[in-house]
């Protein structure tokens, strides 16, 4: 099912079902769409919808069946705290699957956004980027998968209304800045999303409605996800997509 959202609607019925769909996609993701045919580049979202499918993906049949040797894990953004902080994006991901299945830590590619120079921390992350994945549209480093939430007010990664990351284009990482705490981060840009092979929304809740309204009318940094050679799906469930119009 195709929609104003520009991509490929996945409806179910609530979060844990969203959670099951997205992994079965996923699963299959990770075994037919490379763009090196012996590794599978991933972008992981944080936030509490996301952290439902990796539960998931930590257990049978995905903890067993999955190439996880094969995994390059990456992120979308991160906040300015330390790996171990309950807010980390890289905690939320390491406590729900990464420790529970059998990646190669080497292959976990970490944003130290806790850093006193953020920006070179960006520039960093932006680097081995270009040094690790093949060059993809606009010459952009090309991800096989990149999983996105939705905020409230339609930032996606740390790309918030309003702020200069929203513009960077010379870039694959910057530094991002939130309108909540910790407001510090690192993020990927518009570019190294819109370079992927597949890109998956991940919505639940009627609070995203407005949010998902503002993305259909172009309005919210969201709008600007649309991948130039790749998919875009988003994961639905009933309560999300009974607010779009």
């Amino acid at each position: 099912m195709s929609g104003g959202l520009g991509g490929a609607l996945r409806v179910a019925a609530d979060a844990e079902k969203v959670a099951a769909e997205a992994a079965r996609w996923l699963a299959a993701e990770s075994r037919d769409v490379r763009t090196r045919p012996d590794r599978f580049s991933i972008a992981l979202a944080g936030g509490s919808t996301p952290r439902t499918l990796y539960q998931l993906l930590a257990t049978p049949p995905y903890r067993d069946t999955m190439d996880w040797r094969a995994w390059d894990v990456f992120f979308i953004d991160e906040r300015a705290a330390p790996p171990d902080d309950p807010r980390s994006n890289y905690r939320i991901a390491s406590d729900a699957v990464l420790q529970h299945v059998d990646i190669d830590p080497g292959h976990v590619h970490r944003m130290e956004a806790e850093r006193a120079d953020i920006d070179a921390a960006a520039l960093e992350y932006s680097q081995l980027l270009a040094n690790t994945l093949p060059p993809g549209p606009r010459g952009a480093p090309r991800l096989d998968v990149v999983l996105l939430g939705l905020g409230e007010n339609g930032h996606v990664a740390s790309l918030f209304p309003g702020t200069p990351a929203l513009q960077v284009t010379d870039a694959w990482a910057t530094h991002g800045v939130a309108d909540y705490a910790p407001f510090e981060r690192i993020t990927l840009t518009f570019p190294t999303i819109n370079a992927a092979a597949a890109v998956a929304f991940l919505v639940v809740g009627a609070a995203k409605g407005d949010a998902l309204r503002q993305t259909l009318a172009g309005t919210v940094p969201a709008a600007r996800v649309r991948p130039l050679d790749g998919d875009l799906v988003w994961f639905l469930d009933d309560d999300a997509a009974g607010e779009l119009p």
